[in-house]
């Protein structure tokens, strides 16, 4: 396969990474993205005659295989033309197939179930005259490519991948200061109720909370009034949450959090942000020093909206993929950190369709 750089015409004079073979590109994925992607078609532009990587686009794998050629022909339309605009039409595609194996399942099962997907995908892309140049699929640990023919380098049972953090890539990406943020389930999980439920009097509050609060938000004179209060009290519980000890790992940080927000107090700011005229004004807390405590209450409250309340859940999750974006603004010039955030939003906008206040 050919060599690829890490790098654009736009940042050419940083420090670049070749990497050689498909298992070196499975271990660039997750550093590419910012996070290692679950049951997903990632595609990735090429540039140059040094193979620089450019723009990539990312989407879920239908469960019907009858939905494969239209969401390869849409994908890959996406990245030709949203590269075009950018840096000008890619040389060349590179794909990434991911999807872990079901019960009973073998990766080698998965690899052989993802081929028809990967040729829609090249046919995709031949058809606008870019060649997808390596086509990956990633499952079990270990990685085939559906390009290379040889059983050499390319074995029949796949190739084993290195351990996480342990490559060349790995180790520049470090020494440069790229994080990568777990997998794309577990950055969900941190959006999401428990899968149990939660907490029981996590909805007993938001009962009393619709009770109380839902009547005055409708009323021209007391919604006004119910804001300030919505406001007042978030500002409250964001300071509360910055004045907590750091915790690196994120289930025992989303834990804490969880502890230190009272069932009433977070109810009655879930609430009050149905309120759009609220959540306009609660996006404020989207950079300095108080953003990040803000992107942990608004994770923190839409994590309580279980249930019959899961709509609710839509103003703290747009707050969160708001603040989420401006934090990491000033670190775009590193495209590394762009993939959660676009994930954020995504659930954002999913959601909001159910907010009528």
């Amino acid at each position: 396969m050919s060599d690829h750089t890490n790098t654009t015409p736009a940042d050419s004079d940083e420090p670049r990474i070749t990497v050689r073979s498909h298992t070196e590109l499975a271990d660039a994925l997750p550093y590419l993205l910012g996070f290692q992607p679950d049951e997903n078609l990632v595609l990735v532009a090429v540039h140059g005659s040094g193979g620089r990587f450019g723009g990539r686009v990312r989407v879920g794998i239908p469960t019907d295989p009858a939905d494969w050629p239209a969401i390869a022909d849409v994908l890959t339309d996406a990245l030709v033309t949203g590269s075009a605009r950018r840096l000008g039409t890619p040389d060349a595609i590179v794909a990434f197939l991911c999807r872990e194996p079901g019960p009973g399942e073998t990766g080698t099962a998965v690899m052989e179930a993802l081929r028809p997907l990967a040729q829609h995908v090249r046919l995709a892309a031949g058809a606008r005259d870019v060649p997808v140049v390596e086509a990956i699929c990633l499952s079990d640990h270990r990685c085939w490519s559906y390009c290379c023919p040889d059983p050499v380098c390319c074995p029949a049972e796949g190739t084993p991948l290195t351990p996480p953090g342990t490559s060349v890539l790995a180790a520049a990406a470090v020494y440069a200061g790229v994080a990568v943020r777990g997998s794309l389930r577990a950055m969900e999980r941190r959006l999401l109720p428990p899968d149990d439920g939660g907490d029981p009097a996590w909805t007993t509050a938001l009962d009393g909370a619709c009770s109380h609060l839902l009547p005055r938000l409708l009323d021209d004179d007391e919604g006004p009034v119910v804001g300030e209060q919505t406001l007042t009290a978030a500002a409250g519980l964001i300071t509360r949450l910055l004045q907590l000890p750091e915790v690196r790992d994120p289930k025992e940080a989303d834990a804490r959090d969880d502890r230190a927000i009272g069932l009433d107090e977070a109810a009655a700011v879930i609430v009050g942000l149905q309120d759009r005229e609220t959540r306009d004004r609660a996006a404020e807390w989207m950079e300095g020093p108080l953003a990040p405590p803000a992107l942990r209450l608004w994770r923190a409250l839409a994590r309580r909206c279980t249930g019959a309340y899961d709509e609710y859940a839509a103003g703290p999750l747009a707050l969160a993929g708001w603040v989420a974006w401006s934090v990491n603004c000033t670190n775009w010039g590193s495209r590394w950190v762009r993939g959660p955030w676009v994930l954020i939003m995504w659930l954002c906008m999913k959601l909001l369709r159910y907010i009528e206040i």
